[in-house]
């Protein structure tokens, strides 16, 4: 076996002050989570419930299978927008009756379910994980359709909801409706559209055009229930496949609709599991606050992977870059891990041999970033840096086993689309606290502009403001700091939600038995590379 002995020091005081620092960064973060968490407000949710209805994140808990994992995504939605944080809808992966699926649940006590931007984007981010997985997908409906005064940034983008739903039924990947009130105008298709379709009597309401419309456009006189009523499309439309006494009859019809799907669960492994031999509690002191400060990310491998046990590849070779072979939580993986933050020529050929010998054995990639980017510079350029980047950029794009990234220091430049960036299609992206990511660093990003300022004046023959270059660069730097950091970037669904380092390797566990619903195989082909 070859397992990695961790020199970490947990007494010392550099892990204690990484550790505290790491500690304060989690507790903003629940900060901002509790915000989605609280829906609309106390006052809404107390209205919703006296009402007699569930929340959407109670729904969901009935649908899943009793003490199943449920791996919430985006929670951080819209923050930092003009609207709430969690964007009113709720979304993730989770078991129902042994079956993986992916769960989208509107929240009806935030504006009435209504959908902004945020929510239209992350649903389908949510419908693009269903198909990339082959996984079930669960819509939890009750929504006014949308923000209407958002309708230009909703209306043109908002269509791609309905082709998917037709998409992922064309390709025989099971969708669900499960209507608990309002489904309004284009909200309405999402039954339209779905496979199989539950309402709930005298609750659900579907219909393209509420009364108010319908009297507007032709002067008719109706109701909710007699124009879209849950009876009404279970006699006579014929939208409805099963009608439901009460919400948990509803979701139960669900369950049982999912158990008659005939989803077979992929084959799982079948070796022991063992938990790693370093203690992943420690997660919390590897990185340090100051992300110029480079740390071994093997200590994180170590604390994250089956029994600690990693089979590093080429480790004198473009050292800057870990490569290797592990398990987690018996699934065989690949890992690329940042080591010193620069990537260099050799750690650029490197990865792009590991990714294809990755495919080669179709086993799915993990990707841990803490880099700053390519090196620069007259030697570097000599050397071929652009071809070398190119090369490992080019095995990233055109792998096709499944990319699992993680953000846990610094993803800045070409260097995270290198080790798989968003623009890259990571089958899930999550990021730790300690992240950053940006086209390059606040302080190189405000020098590079004050250079450039300078040499411009020069070039004219003006004389130059030191003072007001100062407050430029302080104003940039701040500007790009904010801009950098996880819960702005989460916001922006630039990943998949912001996790406590320590809960790693459960996060991959549930990753990769999502990813394994779909057949897991290497790409025949690469582009040219550039040699």
């Amino acid at each position: 076996m070859t397992v990695l002995r961790s020199t970490l020091d947990p007494t010392s005081g550099d892990y204690a002050a990484n550790r505290t620092a790491m500690l304060d960064k989690l507790a903003a973060l629940d900060t901002e989570h509790a915000k989605a968490l609280a829906g609309g407000g106390e006052k809404y949710v107390r209205r919703h419930r006296g009402r007699g209805k569930l929340t959407a994140r109670e729904r969901i808990e009935l649908l899943l299978d009793p003490d199943s994992p449920f791996l919430e995504l985006s929670p951080l939605a819209a923050w930092g927008s003009d609207y709430p944080v969690g964007a009113s809808v709720v979304t993730g992966v989770g078991v129902v009756e042994g079956v993986e699926c992916v769960i989208v649940a509107s929240d009806p006590t935030v504006r009435g379910g209504s959908s902004n931007p945020w929510t239209v984007k992350k649903t389908f981010r949510a419908m693009d994980i269903a198909a990339q997985n082959r996984l079930p997908l669960i819509n939890l409906v009750e929504s006014g359709g949308a923000d209407l005064p958002s309708q230009k940034e909703i209306f043109i983008p908002g269509g791609r909801l309905f082709r998917d739903l037709t998409r992922l039924s064309a390709d025989k990947i099971p969708t669900i409706a499960v209507v608990f009130g309002n489904s309004t105008a284009g909200g309405a298709y999402v039954p339209g559209m779905s496979d199989h379709v539950v309402l709930v009597d005298r609750r659900s309401t579907v219909f393209l055009g509420g009364p108010p419309l319908v009297k507007m456009a032709t002067g008719e006189d109706s109701d909710d229930e007699s124009l879209g009523g849950a009876r009404m499309h279970a006699r006579e439309s014929g939208l409805a496949d099963h009608l439901a006494a009460d919400e948990p009859d509803a979701i139960r019809v669900a369950r049982r609709i999912v158990a008659r799907l005939g989803q077979r669960t992929p084959d799982r492994p079948r070796r022991p599991v063992h938990p790693p031999r370093a203690d992943p509690e420690e997660l919390l002191g590897v990185v340090p606050g100051d992300l110029k400060v480079p740390f071994d990310p093997r200590e994180v491998i170590a604390r994250v992977v089956d029994d600690s046990d990693f089979d590093e590849v080429k480790p004198l070779y473009g050292a800057s870059l870990v490569t290797g072979w592990a398990r987690l939580h018996g699934y065989p993986v690949g890992i690329l891990a940042n080591a010193q933050g620069v990537l260099f020529s050799a750690e650029a050929q490197k990865a792009a041999q590991f990714v294809q010998l990755a495919n080669a054995a179709d086993t799915p990639l993990i990707f841990l970033h803490n880099t700053t980017g390519y090196m620069v510079g007259r030697e570097y350029e000599r050397g071929g840096i652009i071809k070398h980047g190119a090369m490992m950029i080019n095995a990233v794009a055109n792998s096709g086993v499944p990319h699992l990234s993680v953000l846990m220091g610094a993803s800045y430049g070409a260097g995270h689309y290198g080790m798989c960036g968003r623009a890259y299609d990571p089958r899930f992206l999550f990021a730790w606290p300690s992240a950053k990511s940006a086209v390059m660093g606040p302080a190189q990003l405000a020098g590079v502009l004050s250079i450039v300022a300078r040499r411009s004046a020069l070039a004219k023959g003006n004389p130059y403001d030191d003072d007001a270059d100062a407050a430029m660069r302080a104003m940039v730097e701040a500007q790009v700091e904010s801009e950098s950091l996880p819960a702005f970037l989460s916001g922006r669904l630039y990943d998949d939600g912001v996790i406590d380092p320590r809960d790693t390797r459960t996060v991959l566990g549930l990753c990769l038995s999502a990813v394994h619903n779909a057949p897991v195989r290497g790409a025949d082909g690469f582009g040219v590379f550039r040699m």
